[in-house]
């Protein structure tokens, strides 16, 4: 059984990408990468709106693809 890293009490128990179903604005794609890598929610998602201005087709298709294929957070 897996656990997500911050509900787990041993540390090494591995954390997987996945969508955050509480803090999403659109599907939740930033929210995950953000909670995955420990970013900042807002430095994500002004990182992909600038992606987004620089190659809009690149970044949009990685985006839905994302979307599709992420699971959701298992934990709210």
């Amino acid at each position: 059984m897996r656990y997500d890293k911050e509900y787990s009490s041993i540390k090494s128990v591995r954390q997987t990408l996945c969508k955050d179903v509480v803090n999403k604005k659109l599907t939740g794609v930033c929210a995950g990468i953000a909670k995955h890598y420990d970013f900042p929610r807002l430095a994500v998602r002004i990182a992909v709106i600038a992606a987004l201005i620089m190659l809009p087709v690149v970044t949009g298709v990685a985006y839905v693809v994302a979307s599709i294929l992420l699971p959701n957070s298992k934990y709210y």
